[in-house]
């Protein structure tokens, strides 16, 4: 019987836009994108959509710090997150920001629909301001003493030594975490969404099946307690959307975050000509689910529901938590080196490691995740090397050369097969469930069958025998059969060794084909799929990501804690100094010279040659055409490359950190630096 072509969008947690990925945070995008790929492999009409979370007070105090515009900066981060997914095989149909036209209108959308049907409410409150900063101070932004224990330096909303939560109001001695200043109470209006408005409604859908238990039994903490107002606005200065008729206040970015799924959908519906409002319409047939991290389960299960209730929305069919990454049995740690990016484990190990390992691991319950990195060597060594991939290599090189890559016509254990092709069901329910680990268990017990058999019917033992040849023929085919429909269950995990799979078997995968068999098929020439994880590897990243967190350990000022500022000089001494902008005519390297690139500079039709040890951190082409200060009068050094005329002004400790000086637009070369 043919199934139903199902309508689904699939979304993830929206990654901060102020920060890089870590493999911690890869859990649910990984999770997320297995279960798509199975349902795109059933043939349903499957839409995954993701965003930055591109808004609020860290975003704005974030992008001052490195002197860029928010814009600049969730730009940038953008591009580098996306290349982070895509190297993880994580494939989003759309990716999209929270500061986007879609969303700024669809948050407007939803605020004056429940402004209009009474959900918006105002209240004066008091807040705690940075009278140097001139901004209002988010309780993470505020530091001081704990009321309960008395320990220091702790945030202004919880105590980490104690665990006591509190109101930013509440601390002794606070200080502005942005400016160290001592802030101050001050009035501001502030706009409410009422939430308990909502409580019959939310009570009913958090135990309507939309939620894992764990998470259904969590929630009922908060109605015991009595749903709160929410605050949803925020003073100027603010990095996000104002609200409408409310000049100088701005949406809360959990406000217009979660709306981040629907502008993300929104944009690419219309770039492929789907209806938005089959899917978020309150009839709408559509199925919709979240997946995200159990940290943010309240504002997924309580006040985004709520919001688009309230709005006039459909609620989502599921949001699906998972737990947290733990390394080596402890939480990531910056000083053993596993607190680990998704690029320092993508510059040392193949993405497709981390996904099986992920897999192997994951249930459709919320426990927290343990990545012990030996343990990880050898489960994927072991099964995707030892088990799977093992089949086809042991069966592929007598195909080749004795029957020209061709498989028998005939299945030569047709019970046995079908203990594979029968699988496809279970196999199927086990994706659809997102009982990953159970699907992994059953594939590698097939996985062992197909060995076993193998290392019964001895094929190299037949092949000395000319008699043999069709026997021969038949326990390899049977391999390869057994190795294909194994790969069909492991596409949505490990989708690039899948294609490698299908290029060698000439075939293209779909859940279905599981059940198909190609006797008298022609495969190609076989070619090593997947390397053993090499442990060397493991080390490399390790030590990697403890050279990363020690350098965002540094002190603020590293620079000036390393090379403190010289001694005072007069200003007749400093006066001696001819600075001069000089543009780079050429670069080139210094044949012998680790160091060095050499430079021919115009100083506005007086060329100068100067030897600059730069080369560790820039290409000599790039640098040809540009602008730079240079000292003009220093006296020339014979160097052993030749002369060197004076020196280009640069910055930075040294290595890859050298950032030679670039004046702005207007400046010429030959003129004066003072």
């Amino acid at each position: 019987m043919a199934q139903t072509t199902r309508q689904i969008l699939v979304t993830n947690a929206l990654p901060y836009a102020n920060g890089p990925i870590h493999i911690g945070h890869m859990l649910g995008y990984i999770q997320a994108d297995i279960w798509v790929r199975f349902q795109k492999m059933r043939g349903h009409d499957c839409h995954f959509v993701c965003a930055d979370d591109a808004h609020g007070t860290p975003i704005m105090l974030k992008s001052q710090q490195l002197g860029m515009t928010p814009e600049a900066m969730i730009a940038q981060m953008s591009l580098e997150h996306q290349a982070d997914f895509a190297d993880f095989g994580v494939r989003f149909d759309h990716y999209h920001s929270t500061h986007s036209e879609e969303n700024r209108e669809l948050a407007s959308l939803i605020y004056t629909r429940l402004r209009d049907g009474g959900f918006i409410n105002t209240k004066t409150i008091e807040q705690l301001f940075d009278p140097e900063r001139e901004m209002f101070l988010p309780d993470r932004f505020v530091k001081g003493t704990c009321p309960d224990c008395g320990a220091e330096d702790q945030y202004g909303d919880n105590c980490d030594v104690c665990g006591a939560t509190y109101a930013p109001t509440d601390l002794k001695n606070p200080k502005s975490a942005v400016s160290g200043a001592t802030p101050v109470l001050r009035e501001s209006e502030h706009y409410f969404f009422d939430l308990p408005a909502f409580g019959d409604m939310l009570k009913e859908w958090t135990r309507s099946g939309s939620l894992q238990d764990e998470m259904a039994n969590k929630l009922n903490e908060w109605f015991e307690q009595g749903l709160q107002q929410w605050d949803i606005s925020r003073d100027a200065p603010y990095f996000g959307f104002e609200i409408p008729d409310a000049p100088g206040k701005y949406f809360y970015v959990w406000l217009d975050a979660p709306i981040g799924y629907m502008s993300s959908f929104k944009a690419y519906c219309a770039k492929n000509g789907l209806n938005f409002d089959d899917y978020w319409k309150v009839d709408s047939e559509a199925e919709v689910y979240h997946f995200i991290g159990k940290d943010i389960i309240y504002f997924h299960s309580l006040f985004w529901p709520a919001m688009l209730k309230g709005a006039q929305f459909r609620q989502p069919t599921n949001v699906w938590a998972h737990g947290f990454i733990t390394v080596n049995g402890t939480k990531m740690s910056k000083s053993k080196g596993t607190f680990i990016m998704a690029r320092t484990y993508l510059d040392h190990l193949n993405p497709e490691y981390l996904r099986y390992y992920f897999a192997a691991k994951l249930t459709s319950r919320i426990d927290d995740l343990d990545l012990n990195l030996t343990d990880f060597a050898q489960r994927v060594n072991s099964d995707l090397v030892g088990k799977v991939v093992n089949i086809a290599s042991r069966c592929a090189g007598f195909i080749a050369k004795k029957f020209d890559g061709q498989l028998s016509d005939t299945v030569a254990e047709p019970e046995l097969l079908a203990q594979f092709t029968d699988a496809a069901d279970a196999m199927a329910e086990a994706f659809e469930k997102r009982e990953f680990s159970r699907a992994m268990r059953d594939i590698m017990t097939l996985a062992d069958r197909a060995n076993e058999y193998i290392a019964v019917k001895e094929p190299w033992q037949l092949a000395k025998d000319d008699s043999k040849a069709q026997d021969v023929q038949d326990v390899c085919s049977m391999g390869i059969h057994m190795f294909r429909t194994l790969m069909i269950y492991l596409t949505p995990v490990v989708p690039e060794l899948s294609k490698q799979a299908q290029a060698f078997l000439n075939d293209d995968f779909t859940w279905d084909s599981a059940k198909q068999v190609l006797t008298g098929h022609k495969i190609s020439k076989f070619k090593a799929l997947l390397q053993r994880v090499p442990m060397e590897n493991i080390e490399a990243m390790i030590e990697d990501s403890k050279d990363a967190m020690q350098a965002q350990q540094a002190p603020a000022n590293p620079h000036l804690a390393n090379d403190p500022i010289s001694e005072e000089i007069e200003f007749n001494d400093f006066a001696k100094i001819d600075l001069r902008v000089a543009k780079i005519a050429n670069a080139e390297h210094v044949e012998g010279a680790d160091k060095l690139i050499k430079l021919t500079l115009d100083l506005g039709g007086e060329t100068r040659q100067v030897f600059a040890g730069i080369k560790s951190a820039y290409n000599p082409d790039d640098l040809i055409g540009q602008l730079t200060v240079m000292v003009a009068n220093l006296k020339p050094r014979k160097m052993r490359f030749g002369m060197s005329e004076g020196m280009v002004m640069a910055a930075g400790p040294g290595g890859k950190e050298i950032y030679i000086l670039n004046p702005h637009d207007g400046a010429e070369p030959g003129m004066r630096v003072s």
